[in-house]
């Protein structure tokens, strides 16, 4: 009997941040399926590891993406991770494969589910708490309001045109291009809170742009709502 696979996502940080339902697969599942290297420096597992701690007598599957938007290199490690998962859904393992913050927001997983299921293979998505929700509740701050638009934007690409848009800009991932990110906020005068490292370790909470730290980590996500009128 072929076995499945869930998608899950386990949150933004905070392990108490997990859903119940997630808790439940993992406890469920045959094999554990990272994104990395190793279980140890995966962010997404000892989040998980945190909310269920059984997890650790797993068997663990690394499964590395690499950092680089050059499409061959990717093509070539969703295949990898594709071609490895199917191995294991064919021994009739129930497999979990775990991401941060909401498995349908930027998540890596997103095209190795679509391969998968070309292929025939079963793959569920679940949710996690999204890390902009997660971030607007750290900051107090409420992300849309009446008839406020709210738009998502990766911050590693340029977010120029993007900034001009009408009502709350999220930036996703903003870290290496966060210099060029705090000279847009800037040139907009736009109300800007910035939020690194959310629930986890080393957390920290920015309420202007100006105060944007051009060190800041790969896990920065900034929050811009438009420039008030005098």
């Amino acid at each position: 009997m072929q076995g499945m696979i869930y998608g899950i996502g386990v949150g933004p940080g905070d392990p108490e941040l997990m859903t119940l339902k997630a808790a439940r697969l993992l406890r469920e599942a045959d094999v554990i399926a990272i994104p990395g290297k190793e279980k140890e420096t995966c962010t997404a597992y000892q989040i998980a590891l945190g909310a269920v701690p059984e997890i650790e007598e797993k068997e663990i599957i690394p499964v590395v993406f690499p950092m680089t938007k050059d499409e061959a290199v990717l093509k070539e490690s969703h295949e990898a991770a594709v071609k490895s998962l199917a191995a294991l859904m064919d021994q009739g393992k129930t497999v979990a494969f775990l991401t941060l913050g909401d498995v349908t927001v930027y998540s890596t997983y997103g095209y190795v589910h679509k391969k998968l299921l070309a292929l025939g293979y079963e793959s569920v998505l679940i949710n996690g708490v999204p890390s902009f929700c997660a971030a607007a509740a750290k900051l107090g701050i409420s992300l849309g309001e009446k008839a406020e638009s709210i738009h998502i934007l990766p911050g590693s690409y340029p977010v120029k045109d993007g900034l001009k848009l009408s009502g709350t800009k999220i930036l996703m991932k903003s870290g290496k291009k966060i210099a060029d990110v705090k000279r847009e906020l800037l040139l907009t005068e736009c109300p800007a809170w910035m939020v690194e490292n959310c629930g986890m370790e080393g957390e920290r909470l920015i309420r202007s742009a100006a105060d944007i730290p051009e060190d800041a980590g790969y896990y920065s996500l900034i929050i811009a709502k438009d420039r008030e009128e005098q």
